[in-house]
């Protein structure tokens, strides 16, 4: 067996959007990296070695690719999805989220693996934010629907674990994320504005907190040997929290459009998604959910390197050199 060393990390659902971005930077530092994926990354890297595994179950023997990992970044998982509700759901998630996670991880403490940093969710935190409230990290958990009970579920398992074995276990919860790449209902939006298209959010005194991949990428990154970090969890964010009128209004800006805003009360717009059934649009577009960074920042000496601004203006520059060649990510999903 390989010493374990912090400078060797394997990586899962590396394919991902938020797994790619991070195994670029991993090449990039001195990192020796391992990158499990459900099909073959479009990098070469003398570094890199890529692993597929289509199905990262609960029953995959992952040993032979854990001899000599220091971190393991577990990113791999049945994602969100906004339609998803019932019993059935949330046994599906809990095969994806909770059984596979605590599979990979008892493996890797049993192989001597220093650390084990797993990307959990804010929605383990709840749904949404009333005020001036903020969520904490070390808020009592309020999951309401299967995706967030399942990553809760796991973040408990894998406490008890690392109690059991002394594996260091970093939780990380993100808000949304956004960044060059993105898909799915931030691209939605780009287009719309992109294209002028009218919205009637132009009356939205929200508040949301969202992360920028760069900043959850760095995040990451400094988690992976601080010392402060082992056996906490954290929030994250771009620390500059803002309502969906200022959001639209800044993507438009950074894609040199003029925005057409709607001026349409927030309860005339909630009003209309509840009468056609459509709860969980509204509460995302137009309910708070801001987070508190505190103990991220103090605890790891660590500050959000891109600003909001920046962050925004990269993602639209993304999305203009990649446009045509991505329209079919162009779908709102709710």
């Amino acid at each position: 067996m390989k010493a374990a060393s912090t400078n060797r990390v394997l990586v899962t659902g590396a394919s991902g959007f938020v797994g790619l971005a991070l195994i670029g930077r991993l090449i990039d530092g001195c990192f020796e990296s391992k990158a499990i994926s459900r099909k073959p990354l479009q990098l070469a890297d003398s570094k890199l070695q890529n692993i597929i595994i289509p199905d990262l179950n609960s029953t995959v023997d992952l040993s032979s690719y854990l001899d000599g990992i220091g971190v393991v970044v577990h990113l791999a998982g049945r994602v969100h999805m906004m339609n998803d509700a019932g019993d059935d759901n949330l046994t599906k998630y809990r095969s994806a989220n909770v059984d596979s996670t605590i599979n990979l991880a008892r493996q890797a403490a049993a192989l001597g693996v220093r650390r084990f940093i797993y990307i959990s969710s804010i929605k383990v935190n709840g749904e949404f934010t009333f005020g001036e409230d903020k969520f904490f990290a070390d808020d009592h958990p309020n999951p309401e629907d299967p995706y967030g009970i399942s990553k809760l579920e796991a973040e408990v398992a894998l406490k008890k674990l690392a109690k059991e074995t002394g594996l260091e276990v970093v939780i990380i919860r993100p808000p949304l994320v956004y960044g060059p790449k993105v898909r799915a209902n931030f691209a939605s939006m780009m287009n719309w504005l992109y294209k002028g298209i009218p919205l009637p959010f132009g009356m939205v005194k929200n508040r949301r907190s969202l992360v920028s991949l760069d900043n959850l990428v760095d995040l990451i990154i400094t988690c992976i040997d601080h010392r402060n970090a082992a056996n906490q969890t954290f929030l994250v964010s771009d620390d500059h929290d803002v309502s969906t009128t200022t959001l639209l209004k800044s993507m438009s800006t950074a894609l040199g459009k003029k925005s057409i805003l709607a001026p349409i009360p927030a309860f005339i717009l909630r009003a209309f998604f509840f009468s056609f059934g459509r709860k969980k649009l509204s509460q995302r577009l137009l309910s708070s959910l801001q987070v508190d960074i505190t103990k991220t920042k103090e605890l790891l000496n660590w500050k959000p390197p891109l600003s909001f601004e920046e962050s925004i203006r990269l993602t639209a520059l993304d999305f203009l050199n990649n446009r045509h060649a991505n329209n079919k990510y162009f779908q709102y999903k709710d």
